[in-house]
Protein backbone atom coordinates (compact mmCIF):
# COMPACT_ATOMS: atom_id res chain seq x y z
CA UNK A 1 0.00 0.00 0.00
CA UNK A 2 1.37 3.36 -1.07
CA UNK A 3 1.24 5.84 1.86
CA UNK A 4 2.99 8.67 -0.01
CA UNK A 5 2.00 12.11 1.29
CA UNK A 6 0.37 14.55 -1.21
CA UNK A 7 2.70 17.32 -2.42
CA UNK A 8 1.44 20.88 -1.99
CA UNK A 9 2.90 23.42 -4.42
CA UNK A 10 0.49 26.26 -3.62
CA UNK A 11 -0.06 28.05 -0.32
CA UNK A 12 -3.09 26.99 1.69
CA UNK A 13 -4.78 30.33 1.04
CA UNK A 14 -4.72 29.88 -2.77
CA UNK A 15 -7.98 29.09 -4.57
CA UNK A 16 -7.89 26.84 -7.62
CA UNK A 17 -10.70 26.14 -10.10
CA UNK A 18 -10.09 23.68 -12.92
CA UNK A 19 -11.66 22.36 -16.12
CA UNK A 20 -15.31 23.02 -16.86
CA UNK A 21 -15.86 24.75 -13.51
CA UNK A 22 -13.21 27.35 -14.41
CA UNK A 23 -14.71 27.87 -17.87
CA UNK A 24 -18.25 28.19 -16.50
CA UNK A 25 -17.15 30.66 -13.84
CA UNK A 26 -15.28 32.86 -16.36
CA UNK A 27 -18.10 32.76 -18.91
CA UNK A 28 -20.69 33.62 -16.24
CA UNK A 29 -18.64 36.63 -15.05
CA UNK A 30 -18.07 37.93 -18.60
CA UNK A 31 -21.73 37.46 -19.49
CA UNK A 32 -22.80 39.32 -16.35
CA UNK A 33 -20.82 42.35 -17.55
CA UNK A 34 -22.42 42.15 -21.01
CA UNK A 35 -25.91 41.86 -19.49
CA UNK A 36 -25.27 44.88 -17.25
CA UNK A 37 -24.72 47.26 -20.17
CA UNK A 38 -26.93 45.52 -22.72
CA UNK A 39 -29.96 47.62 -21.75
CA UNK A 40 -28.09 50.82 -22.71
CA UNK A 41 -27.70 49.83 -26.40
CA UNK A 42 -29.41 51.84 -29.12
CA UNK A 43 -31.62 54.93 -29.36
CA UNK A 44 -34.08 53.55 -26.80
CA UNK A 45 -31.39 52.32 -24.40
CA UNK A 46 -31.78 53.18 -20.72
CA UNK A 47 -29.33 55.03 -18.48
CA UNK A 48 -27.44 53.79 -15.42
CA UNK A 49 -26.94 55.75 -12.21
CA UNK A 50 -23.56 55.00 -10.66
CA UNK A 51 -22.79 56.12 -7.13
CA UNK A 52 -19.18 55.78 -5.95
CA UNK A 53 -17.86 55.32 -2.38
CA UNK A 54 -17.61 59.12 -1.99
CA UNK A 55 -21.27 59.57 -2.93
CA UNK A 56 -20.51 61.14 -6.34
CA UNK A 57 -23.17 60.36 -8.94
CA UNK A 58 -22.69 59.61 -12.65
CA UNK A 59 -25.74 59.16 -14.90
CA UNK A 60 -24.85 57.71 -18.30
CA UNK A 61 -25.55 55.07 -20.94
CA UNK A 62 -22.00 55.17 -22.27
CA UNK A 63 -20.61 51.62 -22.06
CA UNK A 64 -17.00 52.39 -21.17
CA UNK A 65 -17.98 54.99 -18.54
CA UNK A 66 -20.27 52.46 -16.80
CA UNK A 67 -17.59 49.77 -16.76
CA UNK A 68 -14.86 52.15 -15.54
CA UNK A 69 -17.06 53.41 -12.70
CA UNK A 70 -18.00 49.89 -11.53
CA UNK A 71 -15.59 48.33 -9.06
CA UNK A 72 -15.05 44.99 -10.79
CA UNK A 73 -13.12 42.22 -9.01
CA UNK A 74 -13.49 39.09 -11.16
CA UNK A 75 -10.47 38.66 -13.51
CA UNK A 76 -12.57 37.47 -16.50
CA UNK A 77 -14.95 40.42 -16.01
CA UNK A 78 -11.92 42.75 -16.00
CA UNK A 79 -10.99 41.37 -19.42
CA UNK A 80 -14.39 42.54 -20.71
CA UNK A 81 -13.66 46.00 -19.36
CA UNK A 82 -10.39 45.95 -21.33
CA UNK A 83 -12.41 45.30 -24.52
CA UNK A 84 -14.44 48.46 -23.87
CA UNK A 85 -11.30 50.49 -23.11
CA UNK A 86 -9.58 49.31 -26.32
CA UNK A 87 -12.66 50.21 -28.37
CA UNK A 88 -12.79 53.64 -26.70
CA UNK A 89 -9.09 54.35 -27.29
CA UNK A 90 -9.09 53.11 -30.90
CA UNK A 91 -12.34 54.67 -32.12
CA UNK A 92 -14.11 56.47 -29.28
CA UNK A 93 -17.46 54.74 -29.90
CA UNK A 94 -18.99 51.25 -30.14
CA UNK A 95 -17.97 50.11 -26.65
CA UNK A 96 -21.38 48.67 -25.76
CA UNK A 97 -21.58 46.80 -29.09
CA UNK A 98 -18.15 45.20 -28.54
CA UNK A 99 -18.96 44.02 -25.00
CA UNK A 100 -22.46 42.75 -25.88
CA UNK A 101 -21.11 40.72 -28.84
CA UNK A 102 -18.31 39.28 -26.66
CA UNK A 103 -20.86 38.22 -24.02
CA UNK A 104 -23.07 36.53 -26.62
CA UNK A 105 -20.10 34.73 -28.24
CA UNK A 106 -19.37 33.22 -24.83
CA UNK A 107 -23.03 32.28 -24.30
CA UNK A 108 -23.11 30.41 -27.63
CA UNK A 109 -19.76 28.78 -26.82
CA UNK A 110 -21.06 27.54 -23.48
CA UNK A 111 -23.81 25.57 -25.22
CA UNK A 112 -21.22 23.90 -27.47
CA UNK A 113 -18.90 23.16 -24.52
CA UNK A 114 -21.77 21.25 -22.92
CA UNK A 115 -21.92 19.11 -26.07
CA UNK A 116 -18.26 18.16 -25.35
CA UNK A 117 -16.79 20.25 -28.16
CA UNK A 118 -13.20 21.11 -27.22
CA UNK A 119 -12.41 24.80 -26.47
CA UNK A 120 -9.52 24.81 -28.97
CA UNK A 121 -11.96 23.75 -31.74
CA UNK A 122 -14.25 26.60 -30.71
CA UNK A 123 -11.34 29.03 -30.67
CA UNK A 124 -10.31 27.96 -34.20
CA UNK A 125 -13.88 28.29 -35.49
CA UNK A 126 -14.29 31.74 -33.90
CA UNK A 127 -10.98 32.84 -35.39
CA UNK A 128 -12.09 31.73 -38.89
CA UNK A 129 -15.43 33.53 -38.41
CA UNK A 130 -13.62 36.69 -37.25
CA UNK A 131 -11.42 36.74 -40.38
CA UNK A 132 -14.44 36.12 -42.64
CA UNK A 133 -16.39 38.88 -40.85
CA UNK A 134 -13.62 41.36 -41.64
CA UNK A 135 -13.72 40.41 -45.34
CA UNK A 136 -17.53 40.71 -45.52
CA UNK A 137 -17.47 44.10 -43.76
CA UNK A 138 -14.83 45.38 -46.22
CA UNK A 139 -17.17 44.50 -49.13
CA UNK A 140 -20.18 45.89 -47.26
CA UNK A 141 -18.63 49.31 -46.54
CA UNK A 142 -19.50 52.25 -48.79
CA UNK A 143 -17.03 55.01 -49.66
CA UNK A 144 -18.13 58.55 -48.88
CA UNK A 145 -16.76 62.01 -49.61
CA UNK A 146 -15.22 63.71 -46.54
CA UNK A 147 -16.54 67.04 -47.83
CA UNK A 148 -20.15 65.80 -47.80
CA UNK A 149 -21.51 67.66 -44.76
CA UNK A 150 -24.95 66.04 -44.98
CA UNK A 151 -23.56 62.48 -44.65
CA UNK A 152 -21.13 63.53 -41.89
CA UNK A 153 -23.96 65.14 -39.93
CA UNK A 154 -26.02 61.92 -40.23
CA UNK A 155 -23.09 59.95 -38.77
CA UNK A 156 -22.77 62.43 -35.87
CA UNK A 157 -26.55 62.31 -35.25
CA UNK A 158 -26.50 58.48 -35.19
CA UNK A 159 -23.67 58.54 -32.62
CA UNK A 160 -25.60 60.91 -30.32
CA UNK A 161 -29.04 59.31 -30.66
CA UNK A 162 -30.18 57.74 -27.40
CA UNK A 163 -28.05 59.99 -25.21
CA UNK A 164 -28.96 63.16 -23.25
CA UNK A 165 -27.84 65.24 -26.22
CA UNK A 166 -30.56 63.74 -28.46
CA UNK A 167 -32.95 66.71 -28.28
CA UNK A 168 -30.24 69.08 -29.59
CA UNK A 169 -28.44 66.58 -31.82
CA UNK A 170 -29.05 68.57 -35.05
CA UNK A 171 -27.41 71.68 -33.60
CA UNK A 172 -24.51 69.75 -32.03
CA UNK A 173 -23.94 67.69 -35.22
CA UNK A 174 -23.41 70.91 -37.21
CA UNK A 175 -20.85 72.15 -34.65
CA UNK A 176 -19.03 68.79 -34.58
CA UNK A 177 -18.81 68.46 -38.40
CA UNK A 178 -17.54 72.05 -38.71
CA UNK A 179 -14.94 71.41 -35.98
CA UNK A 180 -13.71 68.17 -37.58
CA UNK A 181 -13.45 69.71 -41.06
CA UNK A 182 -11.46 72.60 -39.59
CA UNK A 183 -8.70 70.40 -38.12
CA UNK A 184 -8.27 67.91 -41.01
CA UNK A 185 -4.63 67.68 -42.06
CA UNK A 186 -3.16 65.93 -45.09
CA UNK A 187 0.28 64.37 -44.69
CA UNK A 188 1.88 62.33 -47.50
CA UNK A 189 -1.48 61.59 -49.20
CA UNK A 190 -2.88 60.48 -45.84
CA UNK A 191 -5.75 62.25 -44.11
CA UNK A 192 -5.19 62.75 -40.37
CA UNK A 193 -7.69 64.00 -37.80
CA UNK A 194 -6.03 64.68 -34.44
CA UNK A 195 -8.86 64.95 -31.91
CA UNK A 196 -6.46 66.66 -29.46
CA UNK A 197 -6.89 69.73 -31.67
CA UNK A 198 -10.59 69.87 -30.80
CA UNK A 199 -10.95 71.09 -27.24
CA UNK A 200 -14.22 70.36 -25.46
CA UNK A 201 -14.97 72.90 -22.71
CA UNK A 202 -18.13 72.73 -20.60
CA UNK A 203 -20.00 75.23 -18.45
CA UNK A 204 -23.31 74.92 -16.61
CA UNK A 205 -26.04 77.41 -17.35
CA UNK A 206 -28.25 77.90 -20.39
CA UNK A 207 -29.47 75.01 -22.51
CA UNK A 208 -27.66 72.49 -24.75
CA UNK A 209 -28.74 74.66 -27.75
CA UNK A 210 -26.52 77.45 -26.37
CA UNK A 211 -23.43 75.30 -27.08
CA UNK A 212 -21.14 76.95 -29.61
CA UNK A 213 -18.07 76.36 -31.77
CA UNK A 214 -15.22 78.83 -31.27
CA UNK A 215 -12.83 79.19 -34.21
CA UNK A 216 -9.91 79.30 -31.85
CA UNK A 217 -9.36 78.40 -28.21
CA UNK A 218 -11.28 78.97 -24.98
CA UNK A 219 -9.12 78.89 -21.87
CA UNK A 220 -10.33 78.66 -18.31
CA UNK A 221 -8.33 81.70 -17.12
CA UNK A 222 -8.92 85.36 -16.35
CA UNK A 223 -6.81 88.45 -17.03
CA UNK A 224 -4.17 88.97 -14.34
CA UNK A 225 -4.89 92.68 -13.67
CA UNK A 226 -8.26 94.41 -13.32
CA UNK A 227 -7.06 97.46 -15.34
CA UNK A 228 -6.30 95.35 -18.41
CA UNK A 229 -8.75 95.61 -21.34
CA UNK A 230 -11.42 92.89 -21.48
CA UNK A 231 -11.69 92.86 -25.28
CA UNK A 232 -8.98 93.25 -27.93
CA UNK A 233 -9.91 93.13 -31.63
CA UNK A 234 -7.26 92.15 -34.24
CA UNK A 235 -5.05 90.81 -31.46
CA UNK A 236 -1.32 90.11 -31.79
CA UNK A 237 -0.60 87.19 -29.47
CA UNK A 238 2.64 86.34 -27.68
CA UNK A 239 3.07 82.86 -26.17
CA UNK A 240 5.73 82.59 -23.45
CA UNK A 241 6.79 79.46 -21.58
CA UNK A 242 9.14 81.34 -19.22
CA UNK A 243 8.21 83.49 -16.21
CA UNK A 244 7.92 87.27 -16.39
CA UNK A 245 9.73 87.62 -13.06
CA UNK A 246 13.24 88.41 -11.84
CA UNK A 247 15.15 85.15 -12.05
CA UNK A 248 16.90 83.70 -9.07
CA UNK A 249 20.58 82.94 -9.59
CA UNK A 250 21.38 79.29 -10.29
CA UNK A 251 24.34 79.28 -7.92
CA UNK A 252 23.93 80.42 -4.30
CA UNK A 253 24.54 84.14 -3.95
CA UNK A 254 24.20 86.72 -1.18
CA UNK A 255 23.59 90.44 -1.54
CA UNK A 256 24.83 92.53 1.39
CA UNK A 257 23.03 95.84 1.90
CA UNK A 258 24.55 98.18 4.45
CA UNK A 259 22.49 101.35 4.05
CA UNK A 260 18.93 102.45 3.20
CA UNK A 261 20.36 104.05 0.02
CA UNK A 262 21.68 100.72 -1.20
CA UNK A 263 18.29 99.06 -0.50
CA UNK A 264 16.52 101.80 -2.44
CA UNK A 265 18.89 101.36 -5.41
CA UNK A 266 18.43 97.59 -5.31
CA UNK A 267 14.61 97.86 -5.36
CA UNK A 268 14.77 100.45 -8.16
CA UNK A 269 17.07 98.20 -10.18
CA UNK A 270 14.74 95.23 -9.78
CA UNK A 271 11.74 97.35 -10.77
CA UNK A 272 13.60 98.67 -13.81
CA UNK A 273 14.30 95.10 -14.95
CA UNK A 274 10.63 94.17 -14.60
CA UNK A 275 9.51 97.38 -16.39
CA UNK A 276 11.92 96.53 -19.19
CA UNK A 277 10.13 93.18 -19.71
CA UNK A 278 6.77 94.94 -20.13
CA UNK A 279 8.35 97.53 -22.45
CA UNK A 280 9.88 94.78 -24.62
CA UNK A 281 6.46 93.16 -25.04
CA UNK A 282 4.99 96.54 -26.01
CA UNK A 283 7.88 97.14 -28.45
CA UNK A 284 7.24 93.75 -30.10
CA UNK A 285 3.72 94.89 -30.90
CA UNK A 286 1.98 92.19 -28.82
CA UNK A 287 -1.46 93.11 -27.49
CA UNK A 288 -2.15 89.80 -25.71
CA UNK A 289 0.27 87.66 -23.65
CA UNK A 290 -0.25 84.07 -22.51
CA UNK A 291 2.39 82.92 -20.06
CA UNK A 292 2.89 79.30 -19.00
CA UNK A 293 4.51 80.42 -15.73
CA UNK A 294 4.12 83.38 -13.35
CA UNK A 295 3.87 87.13 -14.05
CA UNK A 296 5.26 89.53 -11.42
CA UNK A 297 2.87 92.16 -9.97
CA UNK A 298 5.03 95.00 -11.31
CA UNK A 299 5.03 93.49 -14.84
CA UNK A 300 1.24 93.14 -14.57
CA UNK A 301 0.99 96.84 -13.65
CA UNK A 302 3.06 98.00 -16.64
CA UNK A 303 1.31 95.61 -19.08
CA UNK A 304 -2.04 97.05 -17.93
CA UNK A 305 -0.65 100.59 -18.50
CA UNK A 306 0.30 99.57 -22.05
CA UNK A 307 -3.23 98.23 -22.66
CA UNK A 308 -2.03 94.62 -22.98
CA UNK A 309 -4.22 91.70 -21.83
CA UNK A 310 -2.28 88.93 -20.07
CA UNK A 311 -3.02 85.52 -18.51
CA UNK A 312 -0.60 83.41 -16.45
CA UNK A 313 -0.13 79.76 -15.48
CA UNK A 314 -1.71 78.63 -18.78
CA UNK A 315 -1.59 74.84 -19.23
CA UNK A 316 0.97 73.42 -21.66
CA UNK A 317 -1.79 71.71 -23.70
CA UNK A 318 -3.63 75.06 -23.99
CA UNK A 319 -0.40 76.77 -25.11
CA UNK A 320 0.04 74.17 -27.86
CA UNK A 321 -3.56 74.64 -28.99
CA UNK A 322 -3.14 78.43 -28.97
CA UNK A 323 -0.08 77.99 -31.17
CA UNK A 324 -2.04 75.87 -33.68
CA UNK A 325 -5.06 78.19 -33.65
CA UNK A 326 -3.25 81.55 -33.95
CA UNK A 327 -0.01 80.59 -35.73
CA UNK A 328 2.11 81.95 -32.84
CA UNK A 329 5.38 80.29 -31.82
CA UNK A 330 5.94 79.37 -28.18
CA UNK A 331 8.93 81.47 -27.00
CA UNK A 332 11.31 80.53 -24.19
CA UNK A 333 13.36 83.77 -24.11
CA UNK A 334 11.58 87.10 -24.36
CA UNK A 335 14.72 88.82 -25.66
CA UNK A 336 14.87 86.45 -28.65
CA UNK A 337 11.24 87.08 -29.69
CA UNK A 338 10.50 88.76 -33.04
CA UNK A 339 7.31 90.07 -34.60
CA UNK A 340 7.20 86.89 -36.76
CA UNK A 341 6.69 84.84 -33.59
CA UNK A 342 3.38 86.59 -32.83
CA UNK A 343 0.04 84.97 -33.63
CA UNK A 344 -3.18 86.56 -34.84
CA UNK A 345 -6.79 86.39 -33.74
CA UNK A 346 -9.79 88.45 -34.85
CA UNK A 347 -10.91 88.88 -31.25
CA UNK A 348 -9.59 88.10 -27.78
CA UNK A 349 -12.01 88.80 -24.98
CA UNK A 350 -12.74 87.87 -21.39
CA UNK A 351 -16.29 86.67 -20.88
CA UNK A 352 -18.14 85.66 -17.74
CA UNK A 353 -19.94 82.35 -18.17
CA UNK A 354 -21.92 80.89 -15.26
CA UNK A 355 -20.22 83.42 -12.97
CA UNK A 356 -16.68 82.40 -13.96
CA UNK A 357 -14.31 84.26 -16.27
CA UNK A 358 -12.96 82.61 -19.41
CA UNK A 359 -10.79 84.01 -22.18
CA UNK A 360 -12.03 83.47 -25.75
CA UNK A 361 -9.45 83.60 -28.53
CA UNK A 362 -11.78 83.56 -31.54
CA UNK A 363 -12.15 84.53 -35.21
CA UNK A 364 -8.78 82.97 -36.07
CA UNK A 365 -8.04 82.61 -39.78
CA UNK A 366 -8.02 78.92 -40.77
CA UNK A 367 -7.23 77.68 -37.22
CA UNK A 368 -5.86 74.15 -36.81
CA UNK A 369 -7.28 74.00 -33.27
CA UNK A 370 -10.88 74.80 -32.31
CA UNK A 371 -13.07 74.61 -29.19
CA UNK A 372 -16.57 73.26 -28.68
CA UNK A 373 -18.14 74.98 -25.66
CA UNK A 374 -20.90 72.80 -24.21
CA UNK A 375 -23.69 74.36 -22.17
CA UNK A 376 -26.40 72.61 -20.15
CA UNK A 377 -28.64 72.98 -17.13
CA UNK A 378 -26.72 70.78 -14.67
CA UNK A 379 -23.31 69.11 -14.25
CA UNK A 380 -24.82 65.67 -14.96
CA UNK A 381 -26.38 66.90 -18.20
CA UNK A 382 -23.24 68.52 -19.59
CA UNK A 383 -21.09 65.51 -18.58
CA UNK A 384 -23.35 63.20 -20.58
CA UNK A 385 -23.50 65.66 -23.52
CA UNK A 386 -19.68 65.77 -23.47
CA UNK A 387 -19.57 61.96 -23.72
CA UNK A 388 -22.03 62.05 -26.65
CA UNK A 389 -19.98 64.75 -28.41
CA UNK A 390 -16.75 62.76 -27.93
CA UNK A 391 -18.44 59.63 -29.35
CA UNK A 392 -19.53 61.62 -32.41
CA UNK A 393 -16.05 63.14 -32.83
CA UNK A 394 -14.52 59.64 -32.65
CA UNK A 395 -16.95 58.35 -35.27
CA UNK A 396 -16.31 61.23 -37.65
CA UNK A 397 -12.52 61.00 -37.35
CA UNK A 398 -12.76 57.24 -38.10
CA UNK A 399 -14.94 57.92 -41.16
CA UNK A 400 -12.74 60.72 -42.51
CA UNK A 401 -9.53 58.71 -42.07
CA UNK A 402 -10.93 55.52 -43.66
CA UNK A 403 -13.66 57.04 -45.85
CA UNK A 404 -15.92 53.98 -45.31
CA UNK A 405 -19.36 53.74 -43.69
CA UNK A 406 -22.12 51.16 -43.16
CA UNK A 407 -25.77 51.54 -42.17
CA UNK A 408 -26.73 51.03 -38.50
CA UNK A 409 -29.79 49.58 -36.79
CA UNK A 410 -28.39 46.03 -36.71
CA UNK A 411 -28.19 45.79 -40.53
CA UNK A 412 -24.45 44.93 -40.80
CA UNK A 413 -24.72 42.28 -38.06
CA UNK A 414 -27.66 40.56 -39.81
CA UNK A 415 -25.84 40.62 -43.16
CA UNK A 416 -22.74 39.18 -41.47
CA UNK A 417 -24.81 36.43 -39.83
CA UNK A 418 -26.26 35.49 -43.24
CA UNK A 419 -22.84 35.41 -44.92
CA UNK A 420 -21.23 33.43 -42.07
CA UNK A 421 -23.95 30.78 -42.22
CA UNK A 422 -23.25 30.35 -45.96
CA UNK A 423 -19.49 30.26 -45.24
CA UNK A 424 -20.00 27.59 -42.53
CA UNK A 425 -21.53 25.19 -45.08
CA UNK A 426 -18.14 24.93 -46.78
CA UNK A 427 -16.26 24.03 -43.57
CA UNK A 428 -15.84 20.38 -42.67
CA UNK A 429 -15.39 19.33 -39.07
CA UNK A 430 -16.66 20.67 -35.79
CA UNK A 431 -15.35 24.19 -36.53
CA UNK A 432 -18.50 24.56 -38.65
CA UNK A 433 -20.57 24.57 -35.44
CA UNK A 434 -18.40 27.34 -33.99
CA UNK A 435 -18.80 29.51 -37.12
CA UNK A 436 -22.60 29.01 -36.98
CA UNK A 437 -22.53 29.90 -33.26
CA UNK A 438 -20.60 33.08 -34.15
CA UNK A 439 -23.25 33.97 -36.76
CA UNK A 440 -26.05 33.41 -34.23
CA UNK A 441 -24.19 35.52 -31.63
CA UNK A 442 -24.16 38.53 -33.99
CA UNK A 443 -27.98 38.54 -33.98
CA UNK A 444 -27.78 39.81 -30.39
CA UNK A 445 -27.37 43.41 -31.66
CA UNK A 446 -30.68 43.68 -33.59
CA UNK A 447 -32.36 41.52 -30.91
CA UNK A 448 -31.21 43.92 -28.15
CA UNK A 449 -32.21 47.00 -30.18
CA UNK A 450 -35.71 45.52 -30.51
CA UNK A 451 -35.95 44.53 -26.83
CA UNK A 452 -34.81 47.98 -25.64
CA UNK A 453 -37.42 49.62 -27.87
CA UNK A 454 -40.25 47.35 -26.66
CA UNK A 455 -40.58 45.61 -30.07
CA UNK A 456 -41.10 41.85 -30.32
CA UNK A 457 -37.53 40.54 -30.83
CA UNK A 458 -38.50 37.15 -32.34
CA UNK A 459 -40.74 38.57 -35.07
CA UNK A 460 -38.15 41.27 -35.79
CA UNK A 461 -35.29 38.79 -36.28
CA UNK A 462 -37.45 36.56 -38.54
CA UNK A 463 -38.48 39.61 -40.61
CA UNK A 464 -34.86 40.84 -40.89
CA UNK A 465 -33.61 37.39 -41.95
CA UNK A 466 -36.25 37.26 -44.67
CA UNK A 467 -35.28 40.72 -46.00
CA UNK A 468 -31.54 39.94 -45.97
CA UNK A 469 -32.14 36.62 -47.75
CA UNK A 470 -33.96 38.59 -50.47
CA UNK A 471 -30.89 40.81 -50.92
CA UNK A 472 -31.81 43.89 -48.82
CA UNK A 473 -28.40 44.18 -47.11
CA UNK A 474 -29.27 47.45 -45.31
CA UNK A 475 -32.45 46.11 -43.64
CA UNK A 476 -32.36 47.05 -39.95
CA UNK A 477 -34.59 48.19 -37.10
CA UNK A 478 -35.94 51.74 -37.11
CA UNK A 479 -36.76 51.79 -33.40
CA UNK A 480 -38.60 55.13 -33.48
CA UNK A 481 -41.06 53.78 -36.07
CA UNK A 482 -41.07 50.32 -34.49
CA UNK A 483 -40.46 48.46 -37.75
CA UNK A 484 -37.75 47.00 -40.00
CA UNK A 485 -36.68 49.17 -42.92
CA UNK A 486 -33.73 50.19 -45.13
CA UNK A 487 -31.40 51.96 -42.67
CA UNK A 488 -29.32 53.64 -45.38
CA UNK A 489 -32.43 55.44 -46.66
CA UNK A 490 -33.29 56.37 -43.06
CA UNK A 491 -29.86 58.06 -42.77
CA UNK A 492 -28.69 55.87 -39.85
CA UNK A 493 -24.96 55.60 -40.64
CA UNK A 494 -21.95 54.35 -38.70
CA UNK A 495 -18.22 54.13 -39.46
CA UNK A 496 -17.08 50.78 -40.88
CA UNK A 497 -14.06 51.01 -38.55
CA UNK A 498 -16.34 50.91 -35.45
CA UNK A 499 -17.90 47.62 -36.54
CA UNK A 500 -14.57 46.08 -37.54
CA UNK A 501 -12.91 46.98 -34.24
CA UNK A 502 -15.92 45.84 -32.17
CA UNK A 503 -16.01 42.39 -33.80
CA UNK A 504 -12.20 41.99 -33.68
CA UNK A 505 -12.05 42.93 -29.97
CA UNK A 506 -15.05 40.76 -29.06
CA UNK A 507 -13.62 37.74 -30.93
CA UNK A 508 -10.20 38.04 -29.32
CA UNK A 509 -11.51 38.32 -25.76
CA UNK A 510 -13.99 35.45 -26.26
CA UNK A 511 -11.18 33.18 -27.54
CA UNK A 512 -8.92 34.19 -24.65
CA UNK A 513 -11.58 33.41 -22.02
CA UNK A 514 -12.48 30.08 -23.68
CA UNK A 515 -8.86 28.91 -23.63
CA UNK A 516 -8.60 29.26 -19.83
CA UNK A 517 -9.12 25.89 -18.09
CA UNK A 518 -7.40 26.58 -14.78
CA UNK A 519 -7.77 29.59 -12.47
CA UNK A 520 -5.26 29.87 -9.63
CA UNK A 521 -5.96 32.79 -7.34
CA UNK A 522 -3.77 33.77 -4.41
CA UNK A 523 -5.68 35.20 -1.49
CA UNK A 524 -4.41 38.17 0.46
CA UNK A 525 -3.72 36.92 3.94
CA UNK A 526 -5.59 38.89 6.57
CA UNK A 527 -3.73 39.43 9.85
CA UNK A 528 -5.10 37.46 12.78
CA UNK A 529 -6.81 39.74 15.29
CA UNK A 530 -7.14 38.62 18.94
CA UNK A 531 -7.30 35.04 20.25
CA UNK A 532 -8.82 32.57 17.76
CA UNK A 533 -11.37 29.93 18.70
CA UNK A 534 -10.20 26.39 17.96
CA UNK A 535 -11.94 24.66 15.01
CA UNK A 536 -14.88 22.38 15.92
CA UNK A 537 -13.84 19.00 17.12
CA UNK A 538 -10.53 20.26 18.55
CA UNK A 539 -10.38 20.47 22.37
Amino acid sequence: MNNQQPIFILPESALRTQGKDAQKSNIAAARAIAETIRTTLGPKGMDKMLVDSMGDVVITNDGVTILEEMEIEHPAAKMMVEVAKTQEEEIGDGTTTAVVIAGELLKQAEELLEQNIHPSVLAKGYRLAGIKSKEVLEQLGKKIDKENKEILEKIAITAMTGKSAEASRQHLAKLIVEAIQQVIEEKKDKIIVDLNNIKVEKRTGGSIDDSELVHGVVIDKEKVHSNMPTSIPMAKILLLDSALEVKETESEAQIRINSPEQLKNFIQQEEAMLKEMADEIKKLGATVVFCQKGIDDIVQHYLAKHGILAARRVKKSDMEQLSKATGARIISKLKDATTEDLGNAGLVEERKIAGESMIFISECKNPKAVTILIRGSTEHVIDEVERAVKDALGDLSAVIESGMVVAGGGAPEMELAKELNLYAEGISGREQLAVKAFAKALEIIPRTLAENAGIDPLNTIVELKSKHDKGDKWAGIEVNKGKTTNMWEEGVLEPLKVKQQAITSATEVAIMILRIDDVIASRKETPVQGPQMPPQGMY
